[in-house]
């Protein structure tokens, strides 16, 4: 089975690097990665400069890998067009310090990588750890908890256009409490503007991320399963539109007369 890896954190970040020693267990190994980090950059790709892939030696000689001048949907693009001679059978993003639940969706580049394979028809996976520093962090706890749930999801088909984001709590295997399938929780808002003074009295704006204060959240969604203890797993799917709201904006819009074509 051959996987093709990306993240958001950079290619130098540890977590891909601990994603790569789980993944050597289920197959081939290839690495197509920002060369530094771009998180919270969505599903941007690089359109007015040229990108270069640097092919590194970061992760032993079995694992092909390279750093990008680009975002991490670039570097799923890139791989699946151009450096990977087959594609994939499997692209998994991480693993990306700090959760991504809910309205992260839509923000982080680590999802944007999954993402953007669904639109190849690629299964695909963002892996996220519930930890926010890296400093001091045991990455063999996440792996552990890793490894369980790929040998679950490989073992069966993940369906075409969809893709997964798995979120992992930082608890020994024995303190987890399993792994739930749950809805994004949209209602959680987890980062907001505040207000800074400089020294000219001039205002500026920074985004808090709030989630260690959140106190109300939906208890079945993602936020609540993960701060409960479980491994949260949410497939999404990348298609943009709906038959059902197709039908209903046809409905809304019939109405509409058409405009006669006037002659000069």
């Amino acid at each position: 089975m051959k996987f093709l890896v990306t993240n958001d954190d950079g290619i130098f970040a540890p977590g891909v690097a601990a994603l790569i020693e789980v993944l050597q267990h289920f197959g081939e190994i290839y690495v197509v990665c920002p060369d530094q980090e771009r998180s919270a950059i969505s599903h941007s790709i690089t359109l007015r400069q040229p990108l270069k892939a640097s092919p590194v030696k970061l992760f032993g000689g079995n694992v092909h890998a390279w750093a990008v001048n680009g975002t991490p949907a670039d570097c799923v693009k890139l791989g699946m067009d151009v450096l990977m001679k087959e594609p994939p059978d499997f692209v998994v993003s991480g693993m990306n310090i700090g959760p991504n639940l809910g309205r992260d969706v839509y923000y982080s580049g680590t999802m944007a990588a999954a993402a953007e394979a669904a639109l190849y028809q690629i299964p695909a996976m963002a892996v996220s750890i519930d930890r926010l520093e890296v400093k001091d962090l045991n990455f063999q706890v996440p792996k552990r908890l890793l490894y369980q749930v790929l040998e679950s999801l490989l073992a069966n088909k993940i369906p075409d256009g969809v893709f997964v984001n798995v979120n992992l709590p930082y608890v020994k295997k024995e303190y987890c409490r399993g792994i739930a399938v749950a809805p994004l929780d949209l209602s959680v808002a987890r980062y907001r503007y505040v207000g800074l003074n400089d020294p000219y009295g001039n205002v500026y704006y920074w985004l808090k991320d709030r989630l260690q204060q959140l106190t109300e959240f939906d208890n079945e969604g993602d936020f609540a399963k993960l701060k409960a203890g479980y491994i949260t797993v949410t497939p999404l799917e990348g298609k943009v539109s709906q038959r059902k709201h197709l039908r209903k904006f046809e409905r809304w819009l019939r109405a509409i007369p058409e405009t006669k074509e006037e002659t000069i």
